[in-house]
């Protein structure tokens, strides 16, 4: 691609500095009505989820570290997330085994971890403190195939004690969508849609869901293998929204009217906020260079047209690419140090990524390499420590006890 830097390794920001990136970022949630606000939406109905809670044949590992408290996250699912102290872990840990094709998690305020498997269309719930992994319910209307199927999950952490509601994001019949699910009891209510109309493909459905330091929702899209989705503000394609919890634009938002808060995006998979507000994205570049970018409203992110570092006016560079074969990265976090977290398909690995007090990175460092295959999300479990979901049962080798929830202890991450 134009301008590609040649060397083999994670390469850093070319042609701007992160300093300010941020610091615009925060001005711009700052500016915004805090909440999640209400509207109509743009789906209608209700349809009646599967699911009591069952328990299922997944079982947690030992998880005898003092300390495996049930500390409540934040109020946003994309910071790092605990409030007490960290667990002492001497090694890895297995919180959840035999899982297939799981593609998320999500903290409740309880101390439990909720699990999605894409191609099952199951969202599995580990209990605080470890324990039998019980099956929570069945998403409905859950069309898998190809890379699309149950994908990211999110909550609500301020309000889900008063209204415990899951969102998803699903690969349906006709469109990717993202629903909510009412969960009293910890069972699986109502399902409605919020958004629907995002192009669905076998490729780059995209798929995370966070709540941002705002408490708006933020839902990252992919351009379905039809790069002019990217490019066309009129589709939601190949975007990172930013929503109600009722699906309608959020207020602020820099195009009136528009879900959109940046686009010239590919497959966005990982986006999370560091301290002040900063927004991270990891993004699956073609051929050349998958990137670690740093996500300013309204900010064209320039695919089709580049791919990494181009320095070409009117799209922004990321501030770190890898060559694909090192990363293909998914979900990413920030870890209890600051640093971004970044979890690995082809690469196989978990990469760090250190975050200055200016917001600008160090080198990134390549942790777990090879131990436990691909990674396909990364987040602060409700013990203080990195947790990381595995996903050899789709294309990876697997291992015995694939795919897994792992708990790292702090000797391992920072």
């Amino acid at each position: 691609m134009p301008g590609a830097n040649p060397q083999p390794h994670a390469t850093s920001l070319s042609r701007r500095a992160v300093l300010g990136v941020g610091a615009l970022g925060a001005l711009a949630l700052a500016g915004c009505t805090s909440g999640s606000g209400s509207g109509s939406g743009s789906g209608s109905g209700a349809d009646s989820a599967a699911g009591t809670a069952t328990s299922g044949t997944s079982a947690a590992g030992s998880s005898s570290a003092t300390g495996s408290t049930t500390s409540a996250t934040s109020a946003t699912s994309g910071t790092s997330a605990s409030t007490g102290a960290r667990a002492a872990l001497s090694a890895p840990v297995d919180a959840a085994t035999g899982l297939r094709v799981p593609w998320s998690g999500a903290v409740l305020p309880d101390g439990s971890v909720l699990v999605s498997e894409r191609d099952t269309a199951l969202v599995k719930r580990i209990p605080a403190g470890g324990g039998a992994v019980e099956t929570v319910g069945t998403v409905q209307g859950v069309d898998a195939g190809g890379e699309g199927g149950l994908l990211g999950l999110a909550v609500d952490t301020a309000t889900y004690a008063s209204t415990p509601v899951l969102y998803a994001y699903v690969t349906a019949g006709s469109d990717n969508r993202v629903v909510t699910i009412a969960m009293g009891g910890g069972r699986f209510g109502a399902q409605t849609p919020i958004i629907t109309g995002i192009p669905k493909g076998n490729i780059h459905n995209g798929g995370r869901l966070k709540f941002g330091p705002d408490r708006f929702l933020y839902v990252t899209t992919g351009e379905t293998g039809r790069t002019g989705n990217s490019q066309n503000r009129d589709s939601l394609g190949g975007k990172i929204l930013r929503v109600t919890t009722s699906g309608e634009a959020a207020p602020g938002n820099p195009f009136p009217g528009s879900r959109v808060w940046s686009w010239g995006h590919r497959n966005v998979q990982g986006i999370a906020w560091s301290a002040g507000g900063q927004m991270w994205a990891s993004e699956f570049g073609q051929d050349t260079w998958d990137e670690l970018n740093v996500i300013t409203p309204g900010s064209n992110y320039g695919w089709p047209t580049v791919e990494g570092m181009a320095g070409q006016s009117g799209f922004i560079d990321p501030v770190r690419q890898w060559h694909t074969d090192e990363a293909s990265p998914s979900g990413i976090g920030i870890g209890p140090d600051g640093a971004v977290l970044m979890a690995a398909l082809r690469g196989q690995a978990l990469w760090k990524v250190p975050v200055g007090s200016d917001g600008s990175t160090g080198e990134p460092e390549k942790l777990l390499d090879g131990e436990y295959g691909r990674l396909r999300d990364v987040f602060v479990g409700p013990d203080g420590n990195v947790w990381i979901i595995t996903n050899n049962t789709s294309r990876g080798q697997v291992r015995d006890g694939d795919d897994r929830v792992v708990r790292l202890p702090q000797s391992l991450t920072g």
